[in-house]
C-alpha cells in the first residue's frame, strides 16, 4: 500500500490562476464543491519474487468488458529497455478486486530478428479487443529501445493484434503500414472507436536513432475506415516543434456531443523540462482548433468522459509529487477546471533537465494511467509505480461528485 493517499483530505483547495500564452487566464469554476474520494486501491500485478528474479512492469491499458470482466494489457521486461521488453494481459472477473497471473500477449518469435514489443489494447464498437503498438528491432543487443543523447528512437514498424473471446486468445501480430513518415512513432494509446464508424490510434511522431525527425515530434491520430483492416490517413493533432517543444503521450476522447477532446504532455527541449499541458478540440472529428492550456503541469495525462459529462484528467504531476486527479467540464470550447486531488504519493518524478532526455525518460519513477467506468459510475483506473524498487501494476477506484 506505499503511496496510498486519501484524496478527501485535500479536495476543495483553490486551484491556481495560470495564464494561456496570451496573458489571458485559464478559467476555474471556483463554486463547484466537486469531491475526488479514493474508494479502494490494490495491485493487477507485481513481480511475486523480486528476490529470485527482475520483472518490472509500465504502461498498463484497462478495459471493462461489462458483468464486472475487466482486462489489462502491461509491458514486462527486467528494464525499461530491456531485450525482453514484452506486453502482457491479466483479468479480473471482480471489477478489478482480484487479478489473474499475467500471460504473454503475442506469441513468440514474432520474427525471424530479435526484437521486443509494446502494445495498446482498446475495447472496440464491433466488441473485440484490437491493439496497436510498436515493434522495436533489436538487432544490437547493447543498444536500448532509445538513444539517450539523440532522444531518437531504433528501428521499428507499427504492428496490430486482436481478440474476439474478450482478450482470452489473440491473433498473429501484423505490421502496419503507416499513412505517414515518423520515421519512428511513439505508442502512447490505445486504438479508439468513434461513432461515425471510424477507428482512430492516437500516437505521435519521433526520431530516428540519429536524431533526424523528418516529421517533427508532433501528435498525431491515424485513422482507418476498415474497422483497423488498413490505416490510409490520419489526423494532425498539435505541433510546436519549431519552437522546441514536443507533444508526447496524448490522450483523446469523444465527447457527449461527438467533438474531439485531446491533451497532450508538452516537453519543452531546450530547457530539458516539461512545461504546461495544450488541449485542443475537433468539432468535425478531422481538424484541431489551435491548442489552448488547460491550467496544470502533467506529464503522461489520461482522459476519461464521466456519466455527468465531466472530464477525469490522471497525471504526473511536473511540479509536485504523486499522481493527480483533475475534474474539469468543457464549457464550449473552454477548459473549467473544478477541482484537483493526489490518488498516489509515493514518488517524485519529473522531467527536470538535469541529465538527457533520454536518461530523465528512463529513469521515471511512476506513469500512464488508464481509465474505464464501472458500471456504478465509479472510474477503475490503472496505472504503473516504483514501491519498495520494484515497478508494479497499481490499481485504483474513485468516486467523483
Amino acid at each position: 500500500m506505499s503511496g496510498y493517499h486519501d484524496a478527501r483530505a485535500v479536495t476543495n483547495s483553490p486551484l491556481s490562476h495560470p495564464r494561456y500564452d496570451d496573458g489571458s487566464y485559464v478559467r476555474t469554476n471556483r463554486s463547484v464543491l466537486s469531491v475526488i474520494e479514493i474508494v479502494d486501491t490494490g495491485l493487477v500485478w507485481r513481480n511475486p519474487k523480486p528476490y529470485l528474479r527482475a520483472a518490472h512492469t509500465w504502461h498498463p491499458c484497462v478495459n471493462h468488458l461489462g458483468d464486472g470482466r475487466l482486462v489489462a494489457t502491461f509491458d514486462i521486461g527486467q528494464a525499461v529497455e530491456s531485450l525482453d521488453y514484452r506486453t502482457s494481459f491479466a483479468h479480473s472477473d471482480d471489477e478489478g478486486r482480484t487479478w489473474s497471473d499475467p500471460q504473454r500477449m503475442l506469441a513468440e518469435p514474432v520474427c525471424e530478428r530479435a526484437t521486443s514489443h509494446s502494445v495498446r489494447v482498446g475495447l472496440m464498437d464491433n466488441g473485440e479487443l484490437f491493439g496497436m503498438g510498436g515493434l522495436m528491432y533489436r538487432d544490437d543487443p547493447e543498444a536500448g529501445i532509445i538513444n539517450h543523447e539523440s532522444l531518437g528512437m531504433g528501428e521499428m514498424d507499427v504492428i496490430r493484434t486482436r481478440s474476439a473471446d474478450g482478450g482470452r486468445t489473440w491473433g498473429v501480430a501484423q505490421i502496419v503500414k503507416m499513412p505517414l513518415v515518423g520515421p519512428a512513432f511513439e505508442v502512447c494509446h490505445a486504438p479508439m472507436a468513434l461513432r461515425d464508424g471510424r477507428w482512430l490510434w492516437p500516437a505521435a511522431t519521433w526520431r530516428d536513432w540519429n536524431g533526424d525527425a523528418a516529421g517533427g515530434m508532433r501528435a498525431i491520430a491515424v485513422v482507418s475506415e476498415d474497422q483497423g483492416a488498413t490505416w490510409g490517413d490520419h489526423l494532425e493533432v498539435m505541433d510546436d516543434y519549431a519552437n522546441g517543444v514536443f507533444h508526447w503521450e496524448q490522450s483523446m476522447i469523444e465527447l457527449a456531443d461527438g467533438r474531439l477532446l485531446a491533451i497532450c504532455w508538452r516537453y519543452h527541449e531546450p530547457s530539458g523540462r516539461s512545461v504546461p499541458n495544450h488541449f485542443a478540440i475537433s468539432a468535425d472529428g478531422r481538424t484541431f482548433d489551435e491548442p489552448r492550456a488547460c491550467g496544470f503541469n502533467g506529464e503522461t495525462a489520461k482522459l476519461t468522459r464521466l456519466n455527468d459529462g465531466r472530464i477525469l484528467c490522471l497525471y504526473r504531476h511536473a511540479e509536485r509529487s504523486g499522481l493527480w486527479a483533475n475534474v474539469s467540464e468543457i464549457d464550449g470550447d473552454d477548459w473549467i477546471n473544478q477541482d484537483e486531488a493526489p490518488v498516489w504519493q509515493g514518488a517524485t518524478s519529473a522531467m527536470r533537465g538535469v541529465d538527457t532526455g533520454g536518461d530523465e525518460l528512463s529513469a521515471l519513477k511512476f506513469g500512464f494511467p488508464s481509465s474505464t467506468l464501472l458500471s456504478n459510475g465509479e472510474v477503475f483506473a490503472v496505472f504503473w509505480c516504483t514501491e519498495d524498487c520494484v515497478n508494479n501494476i497499481r490499481w485504483v477506484r474513485l468516486r467523483t461528485t
